[in-house]
């Protein structure tokens, strides 16, 4: 049984739009919190939140039976928490449990509803939030963001485009450790796979397990693997001895009730050893050069690429590139995750996309790895202003494209959407931690609508530091007129005594 928010019936409860939060603090949680109370507070926006919530969270299932489970709020706040505060589930647990204002967005009391919630089903819940619904909630939370700046439905957007890497959390990959990799976790999961189901072959896996590092740290620690082929070739046949014994497990395994998942497991990490030990015997061995095609470079993160854009320090980066559309307030408008391609692959897409959600973006600015002629054309076709430079000579007419003030200060501009994608970094996508091309596409997804929440709280966290900042000043001038008041009237007596006449001096009685 699920509820969207709890009731919060008993007694001294507060409600969630009027727990006062301390402007001055410069934290990102009371930031996030700031956001989601705005949101909260907002009557139209938190009945389609809340309906939102309703559709995409666990749909199909009646949620008015059975246990007990943690509303949706608190699975949004969670999840928005963890990727506005950039940190892993266990720092998100002991916020949830310790922070008083945490508690009361939770719709707890410090003192009389106390809560404390177990890692596992923190994990368990804020993995039920689909990329779906967060795409859905974040066109909610962005609309209502332009509300409050003060931008009207009809008003032009101008939107910056560009793209960085997210990094995965991979080791630096080579073939061999890789390979060394791949036989880990096929030993392992064939022999527990064999122990569940009673099949025999797998008892000095211990054994077996320690002599193949053994062999991996010696290939490791050479550094010219062709003047000792010899230890690269007994690590490559202990590599294929594993290779064939788990082969020859899996059959055994087939024709009991081995769960299918379990079976898939040890079926691509036995893909993964074959794959390896081929290619470490192929370039080592034999001095071929492997096509970049054929590498892998993760086979926990299968998803990884290999990114090198010649950024100064940074030769390689290991993840998957993101692209971003920001509106110029720091709102992010759509993303798009590139499993494959580059950037004049998806830039034609997510426009249309974001122009789907936003009918007022009209002027986008790009940089010049977005160019292609295909791009400019289907760009202009849709944007007023397609601000798309060109790479290498520029002829006449581009440009005197390129000199019209419009796209010289729209390009000038370009450069603050760096302050997004830092912002960005920060809320989680420096490197994404959760498993699979879903957990990748969660964290993504999260840490946009986290981005965007955070920023409605620095836009009203700024207001109310504004406004307790003018309150300041009039005290202040309150105070300095008051003693210029009291200066004068202290003024006013001292004149005025000196003015008065003098009293008629009393003479004494002569004696009779």
């Amino acid at each position: 049984m699920r509820e969207t928010i709890g009731d919060q019936s008993w007694l001294g409860a507060t409600d969630i739009g009027e727990i006062k939060l301390d402007a001055t603090c410069r934290d990102d949680i009371p930031a996030v919190l700031i956001g989601l109370q705005a949101i909260y507070k907002d009557e139209e926006t938190r009945e389609e939140l809340f309906r939102l919530l309703d559709e995409h969270i666990l749909p199909g299932r009646r949620h008015d039976t059975g246990r007990p489970g943690m509303n949706r709020w608190r699975i949004l706040v969670m999840g928005i928490l963890k990727q506005g505060m950039g940190c892993d589930f266990d720092r998100l647990r002991r916020t949830v449990n310790s922070d008083v204002d945490v508690q009361a967005f939770l719709g707890h009391d410090a003192w009389y509803d106390r809560r404390e919630y177990g890692l596992q089903t923190i994990r368990d819940n804020v993995g039920l939030l689909t990329p779906e619904l967060l795409r859905k909630v974040n066109e909610l939370i962005v609309a209502t963001g332009h509300e409050i700046i003060g931008k009207k439905p009809g008003d032009a957007l101008a939107g910056r485009c560009d793209s960085f890497v997210v990094e995965t959390d991979v080791h630096h990959p080579t073939d061999v450790n890789l390979l060394r990799d791949s036989v880990r976790c096929l030993i392992r999961e064939a022999s527990r796979a064999c122990d569940a189901g009673g099949v025999d072959g797998w008892r000095q896996r211990e054994h077996l397990s320690r002599k193949f590092g053994n062999q991996f740290l010696c290939v490791h620690r050479a550094r010219w693997w062709r003047s000792r082929p010899d230890q690269v070739r007994s690590y490559l046949e202990t590599a294929r001895q594993v290779a064939d014994k788990a082969e020859a497990t899996l059959e055994a395994l087939r024709e009991t009730d081995c769960p299918r998942a379990v079976l898939g497991g040890i079926e691509r990490h036995l893909d993964h050893a074959r794959r390896f030990a081929d290619q470490v015997d192929r370039r080592v061995l034999k001095g071929e050069t492997i096509p970049h095609e054929e590498k892998r470079f993760s086979i926990f993160e299968e998803h990884t690429r290999w990114i090198s854009k010649g950024k100064a320090g940074t030769p390689v980066e290991l993840g998957v590139p993101v692209c971003i559309v920001e509106d110029g307030n720091g709102f992010v408008l759509g993303r798009e995750i590139m499993w494959e391609g580059g950037d004049t692959d998806v830039a034609v897409p997510l426009i249309k996309r974001c122009q789907a959600a936003f009918p007022g973006l009209r002027i986008c600015s790009f940089d010049k790895g977005f160019h292609s002629q295909e791009n400019r054309r289907r760009l202009d076709a849709t944007l007023d202003l397609t601000v798309l430079p060109k790479k290498g000579k520029l002829s006449a007419a581009e440009q005197a494209r390129e000199r019209d003030p419009a796209f010289a200060e729209a390009r000038r501009k370009h450069s603050g959407v760096e302050s997004v994608i830092n912002s960005l970094e920060h809320r989680g996508l420096d490197r994404v931690r959760l498993h699979g091309p879903d957990g990748f596409e969660r964290a993504v997804d999260l840490s946009v609508l986290a981005q965007n929440i955070h920023r409605i709280g620095q836009i009203l966290r700024e207001r109310e530091r504004r406004r307790m900042r003018l309150e300041r000043e009039k005290m202040r001038e309150e105070r300095k007129r008051l003693e210029r008041q009291r200066k004068r009237m202290q003024r006013e007596r001292k004149r005025t005594q000196r003015e008065r006449k003098p009293l008629h001096q009393f003479q004494p009685l002569r004696a009779a």
